[in-house]
């Protein structure tokens, strides 16, 4: 079983090397209790992003996180595998775009408006 901070880096690994694009990490530690960290990425098309899903649930599972699951296996536009402290987000380039993530988590916020 790998630290997490090497998991981090082998998911991104993993994206980059199944052609995941634009893959994005953010240090959650002090904004939010749902992660420690989130990655983003975009994919090609439906059977791209299921692919890349697929992958990082397996990397997650052959290192010892046996709870972690794909939330939005019926989309074919997104999915987000919970890696427990890694969430990583996989989006076609258009619903990233129009979700825009990297820009809500990427600000800092005040400990007094985090609401969780």
């Amino acid at each position: 079983m790998v630290k997490k901070t090497n998991l981090k880096k082998l998911i991104i690994e993993t994206l980059d090397k199944n052609k995941a694009l634009d893959i994005v990490s953010i240090d959650l530690k002090d904004k939010s209790s749902i992660a420690d960290h989130m990655i983003i990425a975009s994919g090609t098309s439906s059977r791209h992003i299921q692919s890349l899903s697929e992958q990082v649930l397996d990397k997650f599972k052959e290192n010892g996180f046996s709870q972690c699951k794909i939330e939005g296996r019926d989309s074919t536009e997104w999915k987000l595998v919970d890696g427990i402290d890694i969430v990583v987000h996989i989006f076609n380039p258009e619903k990233r775009k129009f979700y825009e993530l990297e820009k809500i988590w990427s600000e800092l916020i005040p400990k007094e408006r985090v609401i969780v």
